[in-house]
């Protein structure tokens, strides 16, 4: 099971989503916050090691997901997208350790 966090802080938004992905299901929204909430996000996001990305228009849209719940369908394939370009990051970090 993976962890991303969305950093969308900026002046026009100011909002912050985690979200968990096991492959078996959509990812689902498992943190939301804005101000001090997501700094504390992803100061936690960092501290564990989870990947952050900063795509504030995609932090606006999934922060209207409700907590727990699978991202919708009309948003997979920029998520997706989003996740394999992590993904294949985090293969080749660890193939030059």
């Amino acid at each position: 099971m993976s962890e991303y966090f969305w950093d969308g802080r900026n002046r026009k938004n100011p909002s912050s989503v985690a979200l968990r992905y096991d492959g078996s299901q959509a990812p689902i929204v498992v943190a939301t916050g804005s101000g001090e909430i997501a700094d504390a996000i992803k100061a936690k996001a960092e501290e564990s090691g989870v990947p952050v990305v900063e795509d504030p228009r995609l932090a606006q849209l999934l922060s209207q997901v409700p907590l727990g719940e699978e991202i919708p369908a009309e948003l997979y394939r920029a998520v997706a997208e989003v996740l394999v370009f992590v993904m294949q990051m985090e293969m080749a970090l660890q193939s030059r350790a």
